[in-house]
């Protein structure tokens, strides 16, 4: 028999699954609008000569994201939002730079790596897994050496039925990405799936996807409180005690649906992101 609390948690899958398909049919709808958009300038600019058109979203249909955050609802705006735990952000603005494929493997296999992000919330020091993981890590000391990361914002955050902070997107949108996707990993790490779904165990780090295989980028997320998932998520690292105190004051700030899976209320945004080894 199912219990309620079973049922919760399927619900809450399903919700966090169905999101991503419908995020994966947002990303066809704008590169349908951005293929006219295209067709309009250029024909503006064979017009009047010299005019220039920019700033187009990266069309490559393949982005590396897990789902948007719905935007608040009535009851959440008129509710008086929750005090925000975290500084202001430095000064700086995410970056723009997109790559067409994924860059080659350049980590050791064998070395320990570590992902810190120095967020407006506190410092978040991460072990990554290269020897699990070692695509995805690779990539992620790519990206966080580009300077990707910085100034990024964490975007959405779940509090009812799976616990995560979803962050790596420059857009802070939901569908950003480096322009290319990488391979899965490390899925079998929690065991088989029992009822479709393993869990996730608090501290986690794993890569959000659009829910189909080979579709991660650069958005991943922390889990705070064991989650169940299905395991299609490649889980590359480990997030420290002292990252998971930063997690839980965010966490406790709560989110701005009301429904609990919103953008943070508080202002979780990187700093800076590196990656080291040791």
């Amino acid at each position: 028999m199912v219990t309620k609390d079973q049922r919760r948690r399927q619900l809450a899958r399903e919700k966090f699954e169905r999101q991503q398909q419908r995020r994966v049919e947002l990303r066809h709808k704008s590169r349908t609008r951005n293929a006219v958009i295209a067709v309009v300038a250029v024909v503006i600019i064979a017009g009047v000569g010299g005019a220039w058109l920019g700033g187009a979203f990266d069309g490559d249909g393949k982005k590396t994201d897990a789902a948007k955050a719905p935007a608040p609802s009535a009851s959440a705006t008129s509710a008086a939002p929750a005090a925000d735990p975290c500084a202001k952000p430095a000064a700086g603005s995410p970056g723009t730079q997109q790559w067409k494929k994924e860059p080659a493997l350049t980590i050791d296999k064998a070395a320990k790596y570590t992902f810190t992000l120095q967020t407006t919330c506190g410092s978040i020091p991460i072990a990554l897994d290269a020897a699990k993981a070692p695509e995805t890590v690779s990539s992620f000391k790519f990206l966080a050496d580009k300077g990707f990361f910085d100034h990024t914002k964490c975007h959405r955050l779940t509090t009812s039925g799976i616990y995560v902070l979803q962050c790596g997107d420059p857009t802070a949108s939901g569908s950003g990405g480096p322009g290319y996707t990488i391979g899965d990993e490390n899925l079998t790490a929690f065991g088989k799936a029992a009822g479709g779904s393993v869990t996730y165990p608090a501290g986690t780090v794993a890569m959000a996807n659009t829910g189909q295989a080979h579709t991660g980028g650069s958005q991943f997320f922390l889990v705070y409180k064991d989650s169940p998932l299905a395991p299609s998520y490649t889980p590359f690292g480990t997030i420290s005690p002292d990252g998971l105190k930063v997690l839980a004051k965010i966490a406790a700030a709560g989110e701005d649906s009301g429904q609990g899976d919103g953008h943070p209320n508080a202002t979780v945004v990187i700093n800076k992101a590196t990656v080291t080894a040791s």
